[in-house]
């Protein structure tokens, strides 16, 4: 039995907010790549995962992993809910493969495949420096 705070047509609202495309951490990292002079496109159909952010002349695509969604092993990314425990340990999971099997591909494609963490967006000089680096 699952027990939420929430009832169904409240929880279904919340969860249909939560952004796959555009988020805030995503803009970040726009934001700096355009600073340092990188042009790219966004969210490509044609490639495995449709990636946030392509650099088709590089052969470069960011991905922009928000901790918690994708299973990162920092504070935010470790925890997993009270309520609903199982649905989100095989949720983030999932995720987890997915993303592995989408940079697998990519790279087997040719790609440089690159993820940016939420958790790193709180240190932007060395996100910068990084990212720099990669261009």
């Amino acid at each position: 039995m699952t027990s939420d705070v929430y009832p169904p047509e409240k929880r279904s609202a919340v969860m249909a907010r939560v952004k796959g495309r555009d988020t805030g951490p995503e803009m970040v990292v726009r934001r700096l790549l355009w600073r340092l002079g990188a042009r790219y496109r966004l969210h490509a159909k044609g490639l495995p995962g449709k990636p946030d952010i392509v650099l088709a002349g590089r052969r470069l695509v960011v991905f922009v992993h928000g901790c918690f969604w994708h299973g990162h092993d920092c504070a935010r990314g470790a925890r997993v809910p009270k309520a609903n425990r199982d649905y989100w340990l095989g949720k983030v999971a999932r995720n987890r493969a997915r993303d592995a099997e989408t940079r697998a591909r990519l790279e087997a494609a040719g790609w440089r495949v690159e993820t940016v963490w939420e958790c790193e967006l709180k240190d932007r000089t060395a996100l910068e420096a990084r990212l720099k680096a990669l261009l």
